[in-house]
């Protein structure tokens, strides 16, 4: 159930209330594709740093270690020991960046494992079969995700089909959730919109999924390869399409200015990869910018990455220390960075709810991007 508390313009504050417990929106979901986030972190440091839901991937853990395994092993909850809400990605995705490993039918995707080159076939059932098997929170209809510059035609198409295997995706749910020994029978399912960057064929697929009346809604296929322009304008024409009165989630995106011109224009949900993985690569989130570690004019610079910052790596240590543990490839310097991305985009979605509440939100909404801009 989702309750919305609070708007500010077009921005909404509010609660989803799932198996797995509330959740507080907007919100980030941390990336744990494999089930697990990358960089050393553990389920007592997610907990720490206010994570509130976990995203994993349905394709990735079919592939390694099985979802018949984390299906054996008591569903992705218990395999992970992680209590709160997590979402699986259903595979979708991977039709679009697994392009060279695969062959769109009808009926599904056949995949070539990018592990071992074992013959794999997906498709809507089989992804709903597996994200029952992994017992997550949310599960995602299985669609394609569209390149952004796809000729008309193709995206046409392509947005039809979508159609056509979200409603298999929700008969196949339905059954499966009325099985007595489906391990989460109160598992949710989010539709995906799809339609490239074409604003019609976007506006007519939100209206067409809207009416099956699902828990939720994501808006899928941008941020691979569209300007931010387009992007935000593609989000401002869609999401009055989609019920007011359900969480709208924007997969994939992104950097903190994008989330914040995101929830302006009425989104809930986000993840990506971005902190965790700039974070391996010494790359960290600053209320004043970016900071490369790597950088020369860090090696003797006492200060944590960010001064009040109360995340695990900012309370004890320097970006001296940091910058020498990333460049002697120490596994606690990507461990460390990761942590404090992630803290964050988690703070940033607390201040974001908090100037909502407060009707305020235009005015945080300045600041932060202008401080960000400013540079370190």
């Amino acid at each position: 159930m989702y309750r919305l508390l609070k708007k500010d313009g077009r921005a909404k504050r509010a609660e989803f209330h799932t198996v797995h417990g509330i959740i507080q929106t907007p919100v980030f979901m941390n990336v744990g594709t494999a089930a697990a986030i990358k960089g050393a972190v553990s389920t007592e440091d997610l907990e720490q740093i206010g994570t509130q839901v976990q995203l994993s991937n349905t394709y990735h853990l079919h592939v390694r270690p099985g979802d018949q395994i984390v299906r054996k092993m008591g569903g992705l909850h218990k395999f992970m020991s992680w209590s709160r809400p997590i979402l699986t990605d259903s595979g979708g995705f991977q039709v679009f960046s697994l392009a060279g490993l695969r062959k769109i039918k009808e009926e599904g995707v056949y995949f070539q494992s990018h592990i071992d080159g074992r013959h794999i076939f997906m498709g809507p059932e089989e992804s709903m079969q597996i994200q029952s098997n992994l017992a997550s929170t949310i599960a995602m209809a299985f669609d394609e995700c569209a390149p952004s510059k796809a000729e008309r035609g193709y995206v046409q198409a392509s947005v039809e089909r979508t159609t056509r295997w979200l409603l298999r995706c929700k008969a196949e749910m339905e059954r499966l959730n009325g099985l007595s020994d489906t391990i989460n029978q109160k598992q949710l399912l989010f539709g995906i919109n799809q339609g490239a960057v074409y604003e019609d064929i976007r506006v007519e697929h939100a209206k067409k999924i809207a009416e099956l009346d699902l828990p939720g809604y994501a808006i899928g296929g941008l941020a691979v390869g569209e300007t931010h322009e387009e992007m935000y304008q593609i989000i401002e024409a869609v999401v009055p399409h989609l019920p007011m009165e359900k969480p709208v989630y924007l997969m994939g995106v992104g950097t903190p200015a994008n989330i914040l011109e995101a929830v302006d224009r009425g989104v809930d949900f986000f993840d990506c990869v971005y902190p965790s993985r700039n974070g391996r690569h010494g790359h960290v989130y600053t209320n004043h910018g970016k900071l490369n570690l790597f950088n020369a004019k860090y090696e003797l610079d006492d200060r944590p990455i960010e001064e009040e910052c109360p995340c695990p790596a900012c309370r004890r240590y320097s970006r001296a220390y940091i910058r020498h543990l990333l460049k002697a490839k120490e596994m606690l310097g990507m461990r460390l960075c990761v942590l404090h991305n992630l803290y964050f985009y988690n703070h940033m979605m607390e201040e974001i709810r908090e100037a909502i509440e407060e009707g305020r939100y235009q005015e945080y909404k300045r600041q932060k991007l202008s401080g960000m801009e400013a540079g370190a």
